[in-house]
């Protein structure tokens, strides 16, 4: 098996996970770096390296396939086991939207925003709004509201 091969859809799948999770920490307030994910999992007994917490991030490396340290990285998150685990425990679509719509909102540099203010707005319209975001963005309106 060569490096070069395409990333796989478990790996590209768990990437994002973990970058949605990065990102909805940060709008809380929380910049997480590395160090802190590879300290909380060294305590829990699942060691991580600089390179592979990469490859998790990027999805461009092997298929991780130690159940523990995604159990682990889970824990850490706040977020149920499962949900970087098989996919089967995804989050309620509501909350992805706001996810993403915090995701959005960081590439916009929207800083200061309180996530329950988003609380009674359907999915629907949470991804409206992250595609308004994402639309200013991709125009360039930097000076538009």
């Amino acid at each position: 098996m060569s490096d070069d091969q395409p990333t796989s859809a478990p790996g590209l799948a768990l990437a994002r996970k973990l970058n949605v999770l990065l990102d909805t920490a940060e709008a809380e307030g929380r910049k997480i770096t590395f160090n802190d994910v590879r300290d909380a999992m060294s305590a829990a007994g699942t060691p991580l390296s600089r390179a592979r917490w990469h490859y998790m991030r990027s999805g461009s490396g092997p298929a991780v396939k130690k159940v523990e340290l995604l159990q682990n990285l889970a824990r850490f998150f706040g977020v149920n086991e499962n949900y970087l685990i098989d996919g089967e425990d995804e989050l309620p679509p509501r909350v992805e939207a706001q996810l993403e719509l915090l995701a959005s909102m960081r590439a916009n540099k929207v800083r200061n925003f309180a996530a329950r203010q988003l609380d009674g707005l359907s999915p629907e319209t949470l991804l409206q709004i992250r595609d308004l975001i994402d639309e200013q963005l991709s125009r360039g309106d930097s000076d538009q509201p």
